[in-house]
């Protein structure tokens, strides 16, 4: 299948595997977000996104506690999806000369990198508790709960606002 990595033999070598996956892909939103600040026009989703970077930065926290707890090297390994979904996320902000526009297109990027981590936290807090690592879990769960929690406040701010300054 060639989707991960050979050393992959159980659930435990799976869930390390995912595990550094979203860590790589955390560091790599907290990389974008200022991007996104600096783009983005509405100071409702200014702030939006600059919420979410103290959440992410305290979400690294959190993983590298889950990394402690399990006993293994804390790093990342590269995630080809994030990379994707942030590159064109750039690529549709740079071609996008209205400002509403504009702000209701950083939206639509952001959630999409929220279902990303909405899906890969998710699926973290699964096999932690399948793996008896409920510590693990817990930590997992608070990461997902706030991705989840953003993606409602993106919704709210665009269906409020954004989306029909834009049309």
């Amino acid at each position: 299948m060639g989707w991960f990595s050979k050393d992959i033999t159980n659930m435990d070598d799976l869930f390390v595997h995912t595990l550094r996956d979203i860590y790589y892909a955390e560091h790599q939103i907290r990389r974008a977000l200022p991007d996104m600040i600096d783009k983005a026009t509405s100071p409702e989703l200014k702030q939006s996104f600059q919420t979410h970077m103290r959440e992410t930065e305290q979400q690294i926290v959190r993983l590298q506690e889950v990394f402690r707890l399990h006993g293994v090297e804390e790093k990342g390994v590269n995630c080809p999806a994030i990379d994707g979904i942030l590159e064109e996320a750039n690529e549709v902000a740079g071609e996008v000369d209205d400002k509403q526009v504009l702000d209701a297109a950083l939206i639509a990027a952001a959630q999409s990198v929220e279902h990303y981590e909405i899906t890969r936290y998710g699926t973290l807090v699964a096999w932690a508790k399948q793996l008896g690592r409920s510590d693990c879990a817990a930590l997992l769960k608070q990461n997902l709960d706030e991705e989840a929690a953003t993606d409602e406040k993106l919704s709210r701010l665009a269906m409020s606002t954004i989306n029909r300054k834009a049309a």
